[in-house]
């Protein structure tokens, strides 16, 4: 958990005026407040860009990159800023570069399932507005309100509907990209099937800023299902929980979300919600399935019988969207509820094979036993993409040193089961000093190749987990 904070600079880099000149007025800035606003993410880490370009056009944006690699400037590139593993901190300082007013979505086509939008368009808004329309975009990260669209590309967000539907991997079908030195690339296309050459749109999907960056995305859409309904369910012990889960996949259903969670994340959702229904409850386990009405309605009965016969302390159903939403309501409680504690939550993706989950919290239970720190864990566990929450009081001595610990056990242990270190997030710099036991020096090398071949003067993102 290294934490990385720059000192002010009092003077004005003499390339500051010259790259002025090339672009539109009010796209350059350098006053304080602004370099501050683009310093960090969410995570821990913060440093002071030297200016900020917030680019209008996919113009502006070559421009600026191409001035960057003549004078070898660094360059971060920007979304929301909604990042957890301090992905978008300019540790070099240098230029950032925000895609926050390309925020326009240029087609919705119902006819080809299609929409195209530029990098920083909001996740939520864009699923909006083609759900106006009859149409469907998965993803949905848990900030989908928040984050945009370029920043779910160049990190292949997720979110719960992963396990039915897939990652924003799976639904770009082409790119517009600017490289290092300001060559604008067009990959892809818009049908959904294309095998012309390489497939280097994808290339740049979960790329985290550092081979080019991502100004306009033609993405797939899919016909809205009709109905949704859900179910959560209290267990007094997790390996109830599990089995249940398991039950559900082994019965042949594939949910369009499957999320679970542990004691210490749902005691701190009862307090935070008074809920009498989650008291001695040591974990809770939400199902929703969404298509046809009919068949919905009988799948979900189904269901609830299947659950049943693993012990459940309540079951809740939710049938129709509103009552869906009302049973959603309790997971996005988990992150708020958390905070209450008034400990600082770290945040790790980690994936494990599903056969691990009952394993991976008992181990979770281990670490907080031995190091004294608690552990929450939810999310994802239809895929095994697990939030392992570290909550610690860094007020306390060696509380940091003591997390760090616990975090390389915790990821150790992970990669020993055939795990990731990262699911949705990313390395970014949260994760950079575990990279090298992610992967084989092998696969790092070529990392560095493919980075150097299109960033030959590592100017983009520098000081993160791929470096020439």
């Amino acid at each position: 958990m290294t934490v990385a904070r720059s000192r002010a600079k009092t003077t004005t880099p003499d390339w500051i005026p010259k790259l002025a000149r090339l672009l539109p007025a009010g796209e350059l800035l350098w006053d304080e407040r602004t370099l501050q606003a683009h310093a960090s993410d969410k995570w821990f880490a913060s440093h002071r860009p030297e200016a900020v370009v917030l680019a209008r056009s996919t113009a502006s944006v070559a421009r600026t990159l191409r001035f960057a690699h003549e004078h070898r400037i660094p360059v971060t590139a920007r979304g929301a800023g909604h990042g957890y593993v301090g992905g978008c901190v300019p540790v070099r300082g240098g230029i950032v570069l925000s895609l926050a007013r390309m925020n326009r979505i240029l087609e919705i086509h119902p006819q080809d399932f299609v929409a195209v939008v530029e990098a920083g368009v909001r996740t939520a808004h864009l699923q909006a507005e083609v759900e106006k329309r009859g149409l469907f975009y998965p993803p949905d990260p848990a900030s989908r309100a928040d984050n945009t669209l370029g920043g779910n590309i160049i990190t292949n967000a997720g979110g719960p509907r992963c396990l039915k539907y897939g990652v924003t991997r799976d639904y770009v079908l082409g790119l517009e990209v600017v490289l290092a030195d300001g060559t604008t690339l067009c990959l892809g296309g818009r049908t959904h099937k294309n095998k012309t050459g390489f497939d280097l749109h994808r290339l740049f999907v979960g790329s985290e800023g550092l081979l080019g960056v991502v100004t306009t995305a033609t993405l797939k859409l899919l016909p809205l299902p009709p109905y949704r309904a859900n179910l959560a369910v209290g267990f007094g012990r997790m390996r109830d929980a599990v089995r249940a889960l398991h039950g559900i996949l082994q019965a042949g259903y594939l949910p369009s979300a499957l999320e679970l969670a542990d004691a210490f994340t749902v005691e701190a959702a009862r307090r935070r919600t008074g809920s009498r229904r989650l008291r001695g409850c040591d974990a809770l386990l939400i199902v929703e399935l969404d298509g046809q009405e009919r068949s919905v309605r009988s799948e979900i009965r189904h269901l609830r019988q299947l659950v049943r016969a693993h012990q459940p302390r309540f079951i809740q159903v939710g049938l129709g969207p509103e009552a869906c939403e009302a049973v959603w309501q309790i997971r996005r409680e988990f992150s708020y509820a958390l905070r209450d504690t008034g400990l600082t939550k770290l945040n790790e993706d980690i994936v494990v094979p599903r056969s691990r989950l009952e394993d991976l919290f008992e181990f979770a239970a281990r670490l907080q036993k031995k190091y004294g720190i608690p552990v929450a864990c939810f999310g994802h566990a239809g895929d095994g993409n697990i939030h392992t929450n570290l909550m610690v009081d860094l007020q306390q001595p060696g509380a940091q040193q003591k997390a760090e610990a616990a975090l390389d056990e915790l990821f150790r242990q992970v990669l020993a089961w055939g795990g990731a270190i990262t699911g949705e997030h990313g390395v970014g710099l949260a994760k950079k000093q575990w990279w090298p036991l992610a992967v084989s020096p092998e696969v790092r090398e070529l990392h560095r190749r493919i980075k150097a071949a299109l960033d030959p003067h590592g100017i983009l993102n520098p000081g993160k987990f791929v470096e020439i």
